[in-house]
């Protein structure tokens, strides 16, 4: 054996270097951290259907947005090809790095609205942090009416069936 093979095989590969490509010198372009390079905005209606959907999970939230809202919304709603409005009875405000949330609630009698208030607070909250990463300074709920068990919604009955 050569001298040379010797040595390759008694030292074996270093694997303390950082692989490097053959024939090509490996550059770093810009410096740091590339997540670091740019901006990511993140537009209110991205915030609005996050925080619509996030609030009609809890429990005792039976609508979201006013009586006059909710009547035009389930007329549109039924125009073919239209889609659920999700972001009914939510107005957010969004900067670079915080946002702030308006929910306007229908809730169900019975329920306790302080707890649904929490409860919907909370959600609302930790879905829009983990989802955008922005940092939610306030979230204002108005409840604007209870569902009662005799009453129908008011969205209108379809003719077709």
């Amino acid at each position: 054996m050569t001298d040379m093979t010797e040595r390759n095989r008694t030292e074996g590969p270093d694997t303390t270097k950082e692989p490097t490509q053959v024939g090509r010198k490996v550059t770093r372009r810009g410096g740091g951290d590339p997540a670091t390079r740019g901006r990511t905005t993140i537009a209110d209606g991205v915030v609005e259907k996050i925080a619509g959907l996030a609030a009609r999970e809890v429990v005792g939230v039976h609508a979201m947005g006013s009586g006059l809202s909710r009547t035009f919304g389930a007329m549109r709603d039924r125009v073919p090809g239209g889609s659920r409005a999700v972001t009914r009875g939510v107005k957010v405000e969004v900067g670079e790095v915080q946002t702030a949330l308006d929910l306007e609630i229908v809730v169900d009698y019975g329920v306790s609205i302080g707890d649904v208030a929490r409860d919907v607070r909370e959600n609302v909250v930790a879905a829009v942090e983990r989802m955008t990463g922005l940092e939610v300074v306030e979230v204002n709920i108005a409840v604007s009416d209870v569902k009662l068990p005799d009453e129908e919604d008011e969205e209108p009955e379809s003719r077709l069936q």
